[in-house]
């Protein structure tokens, strides 16, 4: 007696939600049985609880009530869905229970969308095994149990996909209710995260699909409608159309990246995703079964195979799209923080071109004969074992993850607030748990949630030290709770107030994080030359991005990490702080000279080698400095009557070509 399909597709159902409660129920005993309480996973999962407290508190994309609008939240939608929920009493760490709750119904929901998504294109046995690889990888289990919004947006995505798939594929049903469908789904993929951008373009060319008037095409474009509103929005709020960790994490706004190194840098995490973590190495391998990247692209190449057999090439070429999705990370300055999260939501489509490649051999075995029609869900029960038997560790991850964060960036929220003053401002290295657990204005020194501070960040501990002394004092935190190495600028780091240990998490940044009495009695010290002559007419403050701006700057290919913040003392031992550029062979810029009357100049460097720099003004070679290998030296230069204009050119180059040099400061009298 056959079963009614009604029937059976019930019976799948229950099966998923039995399943995925199962799976949740194991997450969170386990972080109980660690923590005695509810934990995330990660710092970033406070980050949105504290923006979701913020709109519960009407004061939305403020992190803080008073504080400047952010767009420290990448994701609008979820700490939005989390707000009621804030509002009704689930406050602190009992926010984490929503949170749980959203991101397991989206497990459960995602598993169900992957099956949908499939059957049409492998048939229902594979695409069974499509929905079982969704609930036995554990990427998608560890991110469902960290308070974060990757699992609810991995559905969104796969729901998007889905309702553009059905509006290509039938014609005939081209209800109201479908194009709306379409619509919807593609902006709420859109409000989970920027990338969901790629999904609402895919709904757009859905619905341009035979659309036979000009308002139905112009009714096409609604989909990509509000992605475009967006950042058109964010710039009239916060004055930036960009999400903050855009700015942070997007390799194309970072000044170190730049032509060939941009190309070459992306091109690197692309041989990084493909030849490492798709072949679960190193830092997949808690995920995905090793060695098995040939295996993830046969499944890839098998999606338009079966597009083209079953005549559904929209939804082939769809789901590749949402696989190949995963490769956007690859424009990140890295993609490997946070246990890959930011590739996960996009494994689905990967999950389907598995169930793909099992019934292509299923269906080329069978030619041997009508049994080895098995071969399909033979190979689907294969895929999910291999996921499956990696559970146990993510489970143990997952608790150990969350202890982690509970032992030092909970503690230290909890700590501050105990003992420090409620007029205190917190700079801070990591964001989440300390500010949403301290009750504490902060200064996020990334710019994730304080708005430009980001690209101070990503240019270097010198900038950000120049940066500092532009700000001043009063504008700075009182405190600050960071790790001792990322802040890489002891300069501004007092008194040691008390500090969390913890040598068994892999999760957090760092192993110490410390609470420091801000200390500011460097700041401004490198300005003036301790060879003191009349007041300049003009001065170059190397690594001072304002100033490198204004003086038309040349970063020469500069890398990441070849800023040099220096603390030491001037002849005489008076205390003095500067940030500069090492390992320099060339310097260029312009400064703004008194056309026609020689000008005096300062330079302070410093070199670990003895060396030449010849000095050029406007084309012309004026002189070769002497610079002593150890420590940093003031020398002088004359520009001529003949060379000096209003817009003076300045160059440097080392002498030999192979030596290098850290400048850090000049001045022109």
């Amino acid at each position: 007696m056959s079963v009614p399909p009604r029937a059976r597709a019930n019976a799948g159902r229950v099966v998923i939600a039995v399943v995925t409660l199962l799976l949740a129920r194991s997450a969170i005993a386990a972080i109980y049985a660690r923590l005695g309480h509810p934990g995330a996973l990660l710092d970033d999962s406070f980050i949105h609880f504290q923006y979701a407290r913020a709109i519960a508190e009407l004061h939305p994309l403020r992190f803080q009530a008073g504080e400047p609008l952010s767009t420290g939240a990448t994701s609008i939608l979820w700490p939005a869905l989390l707000a009621p929920f804030y509002l009704i009493g689930f406050r602190d760490l009992s926010i984490l229970w929503p949170a749980w709750g959203l991101s397991f119904a989206a497990l459960g929901m995602l598993a169900h969308e992957a099956q949908l998504l499939a059957r049409p294109l492998a048939g229902r046995a594979a695409a069974i095994g499509a929905a079982a690889m969704v609930l036995a990888f554990g990427g998608f289990l560890w991110c469902a149990a960290s308070g974060m919004e990757v699992v609810p947006f991995a559905w969104a995505l796969a729901r998007s996909m889905r309702a553009s798939c059905e509006w290509v594929e039938r014609p005939l049903d081209r209800s109201h209710r479908r194009f709306w469908a379409v619509v919807i789904f593609a902006w709420v993929a859109a409000l989970f995260r920027p990338e969901g951008a790629v999904v609402a373009l895919v709904a757009g060319v859905a619905l341009m699909t035979g659309a036979p008037t000009l308002l139905a095409k112009a009714k096409a474009l609604l989909p990509i409608a509000l992605p475009l509103l967006v950042p058109v929005a964010l710039r009239v709020l916060a004055g930036s159309a960009q999400m903050n960790t855009a700015a942070v994490k997007l390799l194309v706004n970072n000044p170190y990246y730049v032509g060939p190194a941009l190309r070459e840098a992306i091109v690197q995490n692309a041989r990084v995703f493909v030849g490492t973590l798709l072949n679960g190495e190193i830092w997949s391998t808690e995920f995905l079964p090793t060695g098995a990247a040939w295996v993830a692209l046969l499944g890839l190449a098998s999606l338009p195979i079966c597009g083209w057999r079953r005549k559904r090439r929209f939804r082939a070429i769809a789901i590749v799209v949402l696989a190949l999705m995963m490769m956007i990370p690859c424009t990140y300055v890295t993609f490997l923080w946070n246990r890959l999260r930011y590739l996960w939501p996009f494994a689905t489509g990967w999950f389907i071109g598995l169930a793909c490649l099992a019934r292509l051999l299923g269906d080329t075995l069978v030619a041997l004969g009508p049994r080895w029609r098995v071969a399909t869900p033979i190979a689907v029960g294969v895929f999910v074992g291999a996921f499956a038997v990696r559970l146990d560790g993510v489970v143990d991850d997952i608790a150990g993850s969350a202890s982690g964060i509970d032992r030092q960036h909970v503690a230290l929220g909890r700590w501050a607030k105990m003992h420090l003053p409620s007029s205190s401002r917190i700079g801070l290295n990591d964001t989440g748990a300390i500010a949403y657990e301290s009750d504490r204005r902060t200064f996020d020194i990334v710019g994730l949630t304080t708005s430009g501070e980001g690209r101070y960040w990503v240019a270097g501990s010198a900038s950000r030290f120049e940066h500092y002394e532009r700000l001043g004092a009063s504008r700075l935190p009182t405190h600050f709770i960071v790790y001792r190495e990322w802040m890489a600028c002891d300069a501004i780091l007092g008194e040691l107030l008390h500090d969390a240990t913890v040598v068994d998490s892999t999760i957090l940044g760092g192993t110490t994080m410390g609470v420091y009495r801000a200390s500011y009695g460097l700041l401004g010290s490198g300005e003036r030359p301790w060879t003191e002559l009349a007041p300049w007419r003009d001065s170059v403050d190397v690594a001072d991005l304002e100033s490198e701006r204004d003086h038309e700057y040349d970063l020469a290919g500069a890398h990441e990490g070849e800023e040099i913040f220096r603390q030491g003392a001037a002849p005489g031992g008076v205390p003095l702080a500067d940030g500069g550029r090492g390992w320099r062979k060339r310097e260029r810029f312009t400064v703004s000279l008194k056309e026609g009357t020689a000008s005096h100049a300062i330079l302070r460097v410093e070199a670990p080698q003895a060396m030449k720099l010849r000095v050029i003004a406007n084309g012309a070679s004026l002189t070769d400095l002497d610079v002593h290998d150890g420590e940093w030296a003031e020398l002088g230069f004359t520009i001529p009557a003949n060379v000096s204009t209003a817009r003076t050119v300045i160059e440097l180059h080392a002498v030999p070509e192979t030596a290098t040099f850290t400048t850090f400061h000049y001045w022109f009298y």
